[in-house]
């Protein structure tokens, strides 16, 4: 029997662990097995619900939720972390993805989007809030590019889809990008699912990546 994504929570704000586990709980086949706010006890709750994905947050005594995430990687955990906090500040999202963790998000975040982003990580992806994906894009371009043997990829796109591939570069959601193009939501995922197949691409995040290192934003109009 199918038993759902499972999730695990560790934040030391009470309130919002609860309302969180409350918004996630049964949401696209989400299950919260856990939820604790004390990094001793997340140790052990680790070993005994076994969640698919363990969502962070970052500044939480004693040592924070990296060092956390760092001794939960040393005790075999390997499953998808995702950090969820109130810093847009790079230096944490770049310490964040050093320390392992397969996605930043914000608190302020619409709680939609948090479900998108347990379900796209689940499946491999790395997932940033919109509004840091530029700021990983200048992260990720330190380490070189490889889109030197893809500039003939672009010319398989459609105007629409170069079109949803500028948005993307600039770090919009696709429910932005449906507003800003006046299409619906789910028109704008299946030419996202057309975007990386036709670029060779796995998630929304390298395809921003690809987008600036190909110059195509910001979009100047």
């Amino acid at each position: 029997m199918d038993q759902g994504i499972k999730v695990m929570l560790v934040d030391d704000h009470t309130l919002f662990r609860k309302g969180l586990a409350e918004l996630l709980d049964g949401r696209d086949g989400i299950r919260v097995v856990a939820a604790t706010g004390t990094p001793d006890e997340a140790a052990r709750l680790l070993a005994e619900a076994q969640p698919d994905v363990l969502v962070l947050d970052l500044n939480m005594p004693p040592h924070g939720g990296l060092a956390l995430l760092r001794t939960l990687q040393g005790e075999g955990w390997s499953r998808p972390t995702l950090i969820l906090t109130v810093s847009d500040a790079e230096d944490d999202l770049a310490n964040a993805m050093r320390a392992g963790a397969r996605g930043y998000l914000l608190k302020d975040m619409e709680p939609d989007d948090v479900v998108d982003a347990i379900l796209r990580a689940v499946r491999g992806e790395t997932v940033v809030a919109p509004t840091m994906t530029l700021k990983l894009v200048n992260l990720l371009q330190g380490g070189g590019s490889k889109n030197a043997a893809r500039d003939n990829l672009l010319a398989q796109l459609t105007a629409r889809e170069r079109e949803i591939l500028d948005h993307l570069a600039q770090g919009q959601s696709n429910k932005a990008i449906a507003r800003a193009l006046d299409i619906s939501h789910d028109t704008v995922k299946l030419h996202v699912r057309h975007i990386l197949s036709k670029l060779n691409l796995t998630s929304r995040v390298e395809a921003a990546v690809f987008a600036v290192e190909q110059k195509m934003a910001p979009r100047q109009k």
